[in-house]
């Protein structure tokens, strides 16, 4: 009963849930959320940072870039989280996320991390 419970409390804000739907593509730099998500760096990793505690998100560094990505689900879980997609692919948010994030990723990441630093 944990682990759900856990699962859902980390989605249970609108910023982690467009964040965790923003990577169902794949991979995403942090510098590409925080200018997707409009919000500070701070912001961003700390509701990166509750997601990854909730086993939703992976993280990797290379260089002085990181990188955020789904993690992989099994049994109820992969049930439930597939759900939850089918439901949010028809959100006006996230349908606005996927427009943003396509212009967002014609920037550079060097573009990219200028403009947050200054956030």
């Amino acid at each position: 009963m944990k682990q759900p419970l856990h699962t859902v409390r980390a989605l249970a804000d609108e910023i982690r849930m467009r964040a965790w739907k923003a990577l169902e593509p794949g991979e995403l730099c942090l510098c590409e959320l925080i200018e997707l998500l409009d919000r500070s760096p701070a912001t961003v990793s700390k509701h990166l940072s509750l997601l990854r505690q909730a086993g939703l998100i992976e993280y990797r560094k290379e260089g002085r870039w990181h990188y955020y990505g789904r993690a992989k689900y099994a049994g109820a879980s992969a049930r439930m989280l597939g759900a939850l997609d089918r439901m949010l692919d028809g959100d006006d948010a996230v349908r606005a996320d996927k427009k943003h994030l396509n212009r967002i990723q014609r920037k550079s990441r060097e573009e990219l991390c200028q403009c947050y630093r200054k956030k």
